[in-house]
């Protein structure tokens, strides 16, 4: 496929999202991009990316950078060449694994009063409602058919039923939230630990024998400020892709990072939680569009899991990336553990 021409999973996104190559320089664009640029698609590709910005020059400082995690830019004014018609975004620039970077902008007046970063893509979220209205009557026979379960079971019997009441209990919740989004809740304590105990507790009943979990801890980590249920959600998605990659051996590490940027802010210490398996890796024609929704390398698969990760992480103003070959993979996720004052001044 020549560089200049979008992928079709590219143009099926709405949120404008530019390739741009180590220099700066577009390489490709989706339509969303062009659309709110307001110019036609084949004028985009070989235009300097720090060309489209105006007025500040944080695009520019930052192409100048040597980043290798993903940087965010608030409220970038931008426009095309030539043109007076000024967009502000908020731009996430990340790095691609072959060079180079990717560049999504959220348009500041799309999300007025809110954080971008907190809120799934339209395309996204409109397919997940969809979804959400055909998961409800299944999720109350199953929670139904686990109670009755539990009445005639022994002891082993009922904590795998209640397992299952509790997954259905947060997979319902999840529900709710698509069907009725509401402000996310206030976070609280998390001992990062206890989810990634529930997390191989579901993989237990997942893999079977056929995959074995190592339980890497730091037990001198502190709570973290977050939401539990959601950090379940990504994390049992990475275990899920893991396995469902063949994976062998599925490694869950966590340890204690010191004076860590992530995207714009320096944090004096952060969680570095690393999951790593043995499994097939990233296909490689993959490989700089895995975040992206409804991309998988699985016939049966949604493309909805690491999308949903990612969106995790960033609700925690944390960052997830990634490593892969065949035979080892490493998917990374940095959250601060100390941002009070952040959180409150925001």
């Amino acid at each position: 496929m020549p560089l200049d021409t979008p992928s079709d999973a590219l143009d099926e996104l709405v949120t404008p999202l530019l390739r741009l190559d180590a220099a700066g320089t577009v390489v490709a664009a989706n339509l969303a991009a062009a659309r709110w640029l307001g110019v036609g698609l084949r004028r985009l590709p070989r235009t300097p990316a720090a060309a489209l910005e105006r007025e500040t020059q944080s695009l520019v400082r930052a192409l100048q950078q040597a980043i290798d995690t993903p940087l965010r830019l608030r409220r970038v004014a931008l426009a095309f060449p030539g043109s007076d018609e000024l967009r502000f975004a908020d731009l996430w620039l990340t790095p691609r694994d072959a060079g180079g970077y990717w560049l999504e902008a959220h348009a500041v007046d799309e999300f007025p009063g809110e954080d971008p970063a907190q809120l799934l893509p339209s395309a996204l979220s409109a397919s997940l409602k969809g979804l959400a209205h055909e998961l409800r009557n299944p999720l109350a026979g199953i929670k139904g058919a686990a109670q009755l379960l539990a009445r005639r079971a022994d002891s082993d019997g009922r904590e795998l039923t209640g397992l299952i009441e509790s997954e259905v209990e947060r997979l319902a919740a999840l529900v709710d939230r698509l069907l009725s989004p509401a402000p996310p809740r206030p976070f609280e304590p998390v001992n990062i630990h206890a989810v990634l105990e529930r997390v191989l507790r579901l993989a237990e009943s997942d893999a079977g024998w056929a995959t074995r979990l190592v339980r890497d801890y730091d037990p001198s980590l502190p709570e973290l400020l977050g939401d539990a249920d959601r950090l379940t959600q990504a994390l049992w998605n990475l275990v899920r892709n893991a396995i469902d990659a063949g994976a062998g051996t599925v490694q869950l590490r966590t340890r204690a990072e010191h004076g860590v940027r992530i995207f714009d802010a320096v944090h004096a210490l952060a969680l570095r939680l690393e999951i790593i398996d043995d499994g097939r890796g990233i296909p490689p024609e993959l490989a700089e569009q895995v975040f992206l929704p409804l991309v998988s390398g699985r016939a049966d698969g949604t493309g909805l899991g690491l999308p949903l990760a990612q969106q995790v992480a960033r609700e925690h103003r944390g960052s997830l990336a990634y490593r892969s070959r065949p035979g080892h993979t490493v998917f990374t996720l940095l959250l601060p553990m100390q941002y009070e004052a952040e959180t409150n001044d925001g």
